[in-house]
């Protein structure tokens, strides 16, 4: 039983070091065609498909971590939505910020290994259940992420990004329908690659 938990934190702490790694460098975002696709959702995903759903939200809390750190000593000008230590045209990140940060990135994890097992009591192809839980749970999350945004921050995030408050519904559009589709089949790609590449290791502990 100590082996087994001793080399599941081992993946774990695998999965959070590629989340890091991923947050501060540019393979955390890869160009296709005119927009950047990100790739920090996919390690949170595969801990939650391998390692379960508490593993899975635990290194979610990390990329929310990282975000948090990004946002706080790298500011653009949409971090205040991101971090309550930051202020943008005299707009302050608040509570809200945390909620923003933290929420939809543990649910994640949290919600990848809750719905990879609940696929595989269908007794699915276990190669569609990854590609489908990779595909929803990146879709959830970019709403989650998206929508808590305009719920908190709608007035001056619309404001930071040149828009008004009606363009903004619009512009969470075109983020959907543009990065998170784009993020939908990257994820199903790799992280189903990487399942094959590491599930019959974890099914020798």
């Amino acid at each position: 039983m100590k082996s087994t938990q001793l080399k599941t934190f081992v993946y774990l702490a695998f999965f959070i070091a590629i989340e890091i790694v991923l947050m501060l460098t540019p393979l955390g975002f890869i160009p296709i065609g005119v927009i950047r696709a990100t790739t920090l959702h996919i390690p949170v995903i595969l801990a939650g498909i391998l390692l379960g759903s508490k593993y899975g939200a635990a290194v979610g809390f990390v990329f929310g971590l990282m975000s948090l750190f990004i946002n706080t000593t790298q500011p653009t000008i949409t971090s205040f939505v991101f971090s309550p230590f930051v202020s943008i045209g005299g707009t302050s990140g608040n509570f809200a910020s945390l909620l923003i940060v933290f929420g939809p990135r543990i649910f994640l994890g949290f919600f990848s290994g809750w719905l990879y097992q609940f696929f595989n009591r269908l007794k699915w192809n276990s190669t569609l259940n990854v590609s489908l839980t990779a595909i929803i749970n990146t879709l959830i999350h970019t709403v989650l992420v998206m929508g808590s945004i305009a719920l908190f921050f709608g007035q001056p995030y619309a404001a930071a990004k040149g828009v008004t408050i009606n363009g903004l519904i619009n512009l969470i559009l075109v983020v959907i329908s543009t990065n998170g589709i784009a993020e939908m089949i990257l994820a199903a790609i790799v992280v189903t690659a990487l399942y094959k590449a590491l599930s019959p290791m974890l099914e020798r502990k």
